[in-house]
């Protein structure tokens, strides 16, 4: 079936840096919308940013300026680059990928920001 691994998650001190990573296996990752989304303890699971399959890029007003998307499908995966972490940014993310009804989740990276 269609899996998604997301990779790159850690612990980093306030204004570092960290790369996600999202692997897609047995799908045809060029037809899909790619999202990043994270949900921090106690908040419901909010989007960070997204990239169309023609590469429109579109972020939350937190991580403007911050973070950016972008996708490889030639190697079927997906990243975000995350600079300048707050502590705000620590959850758990997760990666996506929809086309049409079809709507694949990853399990998710641990991102923590402290100093």
């Amino acid at each position: 079936q269609v899996q998604l691994v997301e990779s790159g998650g850690g612990l980093v001190p306030p204004g570092g840096s960290l790369r996600l990573s999202c692997a897609g296996s047995r799908i045809t990752f060029s037809r899909y919308a790619i999202a990043w989304y994270r949900q921090a303890p106690g908040k419901q699971r909010e989007l960070v940013a997204s990239i169309t399959s023609g590469g429109t890029t579109l972020y939350s007003d937190p991580v403007k300026g911050r973070f950016t998307i972008s996708r490889d499908n030639a190697n079927n995966t997906a990243s975000l680059q995350m600079n300048s972490l707050k502590s705000e940014d620590t959850a758990v993310y997760y990666c996506n990928a929809l086309f049409l009804r079809q709507n694949y989740w990853g399990q998710g990276t641990q991102v923590t920001v402290s100093s």
